[in-house]
């Protein structure tokens, strides 16, 4: 093993499940990549962005995430540049060229049978479901967020009820209705409304 890729190897160790490590330096060699561990963010927790203007693909993956939801993040983002190298940027984000790559990379993941059943079963099913991606798949979400650290000490916006208040960042919000996968949420210092994320962790306040 050449010092690059001992390197590599050793800094995952700390994010990615151990047996996965191989694999997801193997990708990581595969092409002129720039990978990065981003610090967290609150819009997304990967990023592809392609070569320009001399630069390599560039892959960043939040740090926080927890083992498994930061392995199939990075899997989800290695299946946009493989998508980019063939098809260029003439496909949808998360169309079917996207999901047939998110498959072909998945089925080494899934061949190890070492994924907790219960984010197993969720995969399988997303890749069956084709008008769903693995960043919009709620059962998927629900299945890797029970593996963060501190998932039972927030309460998910979709397990309070309509009307109730709750703290998300610094504003405060009143939760409304549900549209599709997010609910409609009132700011409530400036009445401004927002669409949030029906599996986002928020801070449930009694009274306002």
């Amino acid at each position: 093993m050449n010092s690059k890729r001992q390197n590599i190897t050793k800094a995952l160790e700390r994010y990615i499940p151990e047996c996965y490590i191989p694999y997801i330096v193997d990708l990581m060699f595969s092409e002129n990549i720039a990978f990065r561990i981003s610090k967290p963010r609150k819009t997304k927790a990967g990023d592809y962005r392609p070569p320009f203007r001399g630069e390599p693909h560039r892959i960043s993956i939040n740090g926080d995430l927890n083992p498994y939801a930061f392995l199939i993040t990075t899997v989800h983002e290695f299946a946009h540049m493989t998508t980019y190298i063939k098809y260029g940027g003439k496909v949808l984000p998360h169309g079917q060229e996207w999901k047939s790559e998110f498959k072909r990379l998945l089925i080494p993941v899934l061949e190890k049978k070492e994924l907790p059943e219960s984010i197993e079963q969720a995969l399988l099913r997303s890749l069956n479901n084709l008008k769903a991606s693995s960043c919009s798949d709620i059962h998927l979400m629900r299945a890797l967020r029970a593996f963060n650290k501190d998932a039972h000490k927030k309460e998910l916006l979709e397990n309070i009820g309509n009307n109730m208040y709750f703290r998300l960042g610094k504003m405060t919000f009143q939760r409304g209705i549900l549209r599709r996968r997010k609910y409609l949420c009132t700011e409530v210092k400036t009445g401004k409304q927002y669409l949030v994320n029906r599996l986002a962790e928020v801070e449930p306040l009694k009274e306002e």
